[in-house]
């Protein structure tokens, strides 16, 4: 029966009659009141959902609030005069202790009238920044908001300002990235563009805008990438100018030939767009060559390694991101780095001393050398020594920071890192020691878990070594053991350790390949510092820095946070560093004894002897020097052969004998530290060899030693190249004499004295079945 009131039948009158409830027939719950004009009410979630009327009268607030904001902001906000920093100032680099370094920022600014610049290179200006320039209004909201979204949402920062508000943001204000600047920024492009032609702004901006080299302006530009004046600049030079503006130094093809691909992508991407806004015709731009500029011109107050270093600086500081180009560029920042002045002047006598006083105008070769060094503190990371060329204003490109050289065999430590690190075993199944055997044997083919991978290369001067151990094959830099050692650990695997010591990721040719361990990547002098000083430090990683403080004003910039990671084992690096002790002892690097100092190290030779490299360490000094062979006219890279009055440069030779100068004079005055090692188990110290050991087999030729002439013309140059090392030093037993002692292949009757002069007890170790004789490992 229903709730509601029955109407009774009868006489309205009736006395028992009961009214009906009004609210019935309105929707209402009964005994509630029905909505004014008999209509229902909101009930449910209808109730939560503003009505027409409120949302409109929301909308109305708020578009009274943005109208009047922006009166008041229009006329509040006038258009301030020339901003005194668009004089820049110098900025100051400082070593560790205070002294001063260089000095840079003088500006070097011509203004020119728009009518000077020729029309293509205001169009290809135009193409590159704004094409709408001239018919856009002063600020384009769209472009603001859709580069704000991409900025928050991950898709990298992107500019969304006009010509008009870039002119005002240099000119007026300054490059400071804050809410208050870029509210100034709006309304001041609003009422400049009011107030002044769409010419004398486009004007303005060519002469305000920095091109790098110091360059101020289009026709500093013009000067300083091409030594003419704007007015006799063409299309193509035009299109690379205006392609500057994107990225100022990054897109110096001549100091970074690293990047001339993104250089020229964005040249194309100017000629493209003026080709689409008619302003360029098709057939012009088809045969448009990319314009390579002149060489630097420094000014003489960056010679020597000032100019070098003061490049390094500012590129640390703008690839992390500490300070952008452009305000680093507006000048008045004290900058103290991490290098010591005492270290410095001692690498670069170094250097000197044992390279640069080695040359002779009357050797054609030795107009292809130049040097790259660099030093760093293991326990902080801190580069506390850097040596980028002969003198900044002749040779510009920096050698301790450029990656274009192989590193050769410096890279096997990290292969054998890896190894350890990851408790890799051999493709029959021993653990990799320094004691393992592995086959030796000239052009072997690396055998992989499924056969024969096809690759297979040669040794330095196609020696043959037969079995040897681990440590042996380090000293000797044999190719045959450590391509498959790097195929037995999984190329991919060795890839990720020399990344966790400090390689980067991006480094070019750092391919996941048996190649890998002869060092086919091209990472730099100071990528490579800072990997062995991870080693040094037992396995712990700390990102290396050239910079201490930075400071304008009186007021301290915020650096970086630099954490200390263990990126590998310590007994994986003390290991590394037992057999690199070795390598200084017994094997190619033996020059390096003479810094006087406990020390490990690797030489390392390019493809076709273009680079000869030494990366060595002390508990308390990490260093690496790196020769190069480069035309001084085409900068094509060139073989060493000849230079320095030798028939090979190699890594035991001017390298080695240099970081051995170096590290005992920046060592000097402090005590002596010994290495404190943790060895992986079944590792043992290197002692000298016997007479007992064998020498290099006959495989494939007859070993002997190096000659001292020059090769009339190496017809395949190993892809790695070391000096070989005298058919008296033991590689180890002759075939009919091996046998397998273990998980390292045991070779306590050949070699009797281990750790500390001790021998391994036989029975810790369990004996597997012998090697297979076909394909030793």
């Amino acid at each position: 029966m229903s709730d509601e009131p029955q109407q009774q039948s009868g006489d309205p009158g009736n006395g028992d009659w009961t009214p009906r409830d009004l609210s019935a027939g309105t929707g209402a719950p009964a005994g509630q009141a029905a909505a004014p004009g008999g209509k229902k009410g909101r009930t449910g979630w209808r109730r939560a959902v503003p009505t027409w009327r409120a949302a409109l009268a929301t909308i109305l607030v708020i578009a009274l609030i943005l109208i009047g904001g922006f009166i008041a902001g229009y006329q509040l906000v006038g258009i301030p005069p020339a901003n005194p920093t668009a004089t820049a100032q110098s900025n100051v680099y400082l070593y560790k202790d205070g002294t001063v370094i260089a000095r840079d920022g003088d500006v070097n600014r011509q203004n020119v009238q728009l009518a000077q610049v020729p029309l293509p290179v205001q169009h290809a200006v135009l193409a590159a920044e704004d094409r709408n320039f001239y018919s856009e209004r002063a600020v384009d909201i769209k472009a603001m908001f859709r580069a704000g979204w991409n900025t928050l949402t991950g898709k990298g920062r992107q500019g969304g300002s006009t010509i008009t508000q870039q002119f005002v943001k240099n000119y007026y204000l300054g490059q400071e990235q804050t809410v208050i600047r870029k509210i100034k920024e709006f309304f001041i492009a609003i009422k400049l563009n009011r107030e002044v032609s769409k010419d004398h702004i486009f004007e303005g901006y060519l002469n305000t805008s920095y091109f790098g080299r110091n360059a101020y302006g289009i026709q500093a530009a013009a000067q300083a990438y091409y030594g003419k004046d704007i007015g006799d600049i063409t299309t193509a030079e035009g299109a690379y100018l205006a392609s500057l503006l994107n990225a100022p130094s990054a897109y110096d093809v001549v100091v970074h030939p690293e990047n001339k691909a993104a250089a020229v992508a964005r040249w194309h991407y100017v000629l493209d767009g003026m080709v689409k806004e008619n302003w360029l015709s098709a057939s012009d731009r088809a045969t448009m060559q990319f314009p390579v500029p002149d060489k630097v011109k420094r000014s003489t107050g960056l010679s020597g390694q000032r100019g070098y270093i003061v490049q390094a600086v500012k590129d640390y500081l703008t690839t992390h991101q500490i300070i952008d180009e452009k305000t680093l560029a507006t000048g008045g920042y004290r900058i103290t780095t991490t290098l010591e002045k005492k270290k410095q002047n001692a690498l670069v006598e170094a250097v000197d001393d044992n390279v640069m006083s080695q040359t002779s105008d009357d050797r054609t070769a030795d107009r292809n050398v130049r040097v790259g060094g660099a030093s760093i503190d293991p326990t902080n990371g801190r580069v506390v020594a850097m040596y980028g060329g002969i003198d900044y204003t002749k040779q510009y490109v920096n050698n301790a920071t450029r990656r274009d050289y192989q590193v050769g065999s410096t890279f096997k430590p990290f292969v054998f890192t890896s190894a350890v690190a990851n408790g890799s075993r051999t493709q029959d199944g021993r653990r990799i020691t320094p004691n393992t055997v592995y086959d030796g044997t000239n052009r072997r083919m690396v055998q992989g878990p499924n056969g024969p991978t096809g690759y297979a290369p040669a040794n330095e001067d196609d020696v043959s070594y037969g079995p040897i151990t681990v440590r042996m094959a380090t000293d000797k830099s044999v190719n045959a053991v450590y391509a498959q050692m790097a195929e037995d650990v999984g190329p991919d695997i060795v890839k990720q350790t020399a990344i966790d010591l400090g390689i980067p990721k991006n480094t070019p040719d750092l391919t996941a390949s048996p190649s890998i361990a002869l060092g086919t990547a091209t990472a730099s002098v100071l990528d490579m510092t800072g990997a062995y000083a991870t080693l040094a430090n037992h396995g712990r990683h700390t990102a290396h820095t050239l910079v201490d403080k930075v400071s304008k004003d009186g007021e301290d910039l915020t650096l970086p946070d630099r954490s200390t990671e263990q990126a590998i084992s310590r007994e994986a690096a003390d290991t590394t560093t037992a057999i690199l002790q070795s390598v200084v002892e017994n094997g190619s690097g033996t020059a390096a004894q003479g810094a006087g100092r406990p020390a490990a190290g690797k030489t390392g030779t390019a493809e076709e002897d273009k680079a000869a490299w030494f990366a060595g360490y002390t508990p308390d000094l990490a260093t690496v020097i790196a020769v190069m062979g480069q035309d001084p006219d085409t900068g094509v890279q060139e073989p060493l052969y000849g230079a320095l009055g030798l028939s090979r440069v190699n890594g035991g030779g001017a390298p080695a004998q240099t970081w051995a100068q170096y590290t005992g004079a920046a060592l000097q005055g402090t005590s002596v530290q010994n290495f404190d090692l943790t060895l992986e188990r079944g590792a043992e110290e290197p002692y000298l060899p016997t007479d007992e050991a064998t020498e290099p087999t006959d495989t494939d030729t007859p070993f002997a030693p190096p000659s001292d002439t020059q090769p009339s013309s190496p017809a395949n140059p190993p892809t790695d190249i070391e000096p070989a090392i005298p058919p008296d030093t033991p590689t180890g037993p002759p075939d009919s004499e091996f046998t397998d002692g273990g998980d390292n292949g045991d070779f306590d009757d050949f070699f009797p004295r281990g750790v500390g002069g001790a021998r391994r007890d036989p029975a810790s170790t369990p004996v597997p079945n012998p090697l297979p004789a076909p394909n030793r490992p």
